[in-house]
């Protein structure tokens, strides 16, 4: 028998009760699938800080589950992230994303994210600033389509070389619905002598305007027959469901076709789609110290 798909999932810190609610149901249906790890967001600008720890002492005091919160150094100096790392690892925390973060407003690209002046300039310097505080298994962000700011793929996988060289383990992919696109970037990273592993990053899709929202601000492309897919269905939320779940089940399966072993689930705090792509991809419920959702 094969061996199953390695999963994870990622998570955003509540804002309120009601989220948290909706979190914690999220990550006790999804807990039992045994993922390999989950994320937790940190917030584009590193705004959700205090959350996104809370959060992650919360599932590691709670859950079995190994836990690798996402980490930004956009505006926030090196002994700062010194600070958090390492109480993370004093936390039990062995896992990290590392990401530069998405630009303040007021800051340009140009700028070159010189502020604090003491800050990590690049998430390579970031994942290397990381390793040197304490032996972290840490994942980088990969952009398929290219990072709206990177100019080109080229250029991307220029940068994506550049956290690997300096310690990444492994690089998450920003969503994608052409499977191409995928197949074509991992073999591109081959080439240009990345060879940790490419995880393709799968969103199941909650509505089409929302997803149309998220691909927009990450430079995603929406095919048309995705889009069509949807058309009428603004109001019966139940088809929704069925037609996302099938379609992440259908790219799913065509990357495990292509030898895709590894999956990282964007669930947005709902385990609902997930956990059906999960089971047909023939993971089932084993048993976890996952509390009781309250």
């Amino acid at each position: 028998m094969a061996n199953p798909p390695a999963i994870s999932f990622e998570f955003f810190p509540p804002s309120d009760d009601a989220m948290a609610r909706q979190l914690w149901a999220a990550v006790c249906r999804l807990a039992p699938l045994g993922p390999e790890f989950v994320s937790v967001t940190y917030g584009a600008d590193g705004s959700a800080r205090t959350r996104t720890h809370d959060c992650v002492l919360r599932i590691l005091r709670e859950t079995d589950l190994r836990v690798a919160p996402h980490l930004t150094c956009v505006g926030a100096s090196r002994e700062q992230i010194h600070d958090i790392a390492l109480d993370y690892w004093h936390h039990g925390v062995r896992r990290m994303v590392a990401l530069r973060g998405d630009l303040p407003e007021a800051m340009t690209l140009e700028a070159d994210v010189r502020a604090p002046a003491d800050g990590f300039r690049y998430a390579s310097d970031l994942v290397r600033g990381l390793k040197q505080t304490a032996n972290f298994d840490i994942a980088v962000a990969a952009y398929p389509e290219g990072h709206p700011e990177s100019g080109s793929v080229a250029a991307d996988l220029e940068n994506l070389k550049r956290k690997i060289d300096a310690g990444a383990n492994r690089a998450i992919t920003q969503f994608f619905f052409d499977i191409d696109v995928f197949l074509r970037y991992r073999d591109r990273c081959r080439a240009a002598g990345i060879h940790v592993d490419i995880v393709p990053g799968i969103l199941p899709i909650p509505r089409l305007q929302q997803l149309l929202r998220f691909a927009e601000r990450c430079g995603t492309a929406v095919p048309q027959w995705l889009r069509e897919r949807f058309d009428g269905l603004d109001d019966d939320p139940e088809t929704r469901r069925l037609i996302a779940a099938h379609i992440a089940i259908e790219q799913v399966q065509h990357l495990q076709s292509e030898g895709v072993a590894q999956f990282h689930f964007y669930t947005l705090n709902r385990a609902e789609l997930t956990y059906a792509i999960c089971h047909s991809m023939g993971l089932r419920p084993r048993m976890t110290e996952t509390a009781q959702v309250a």
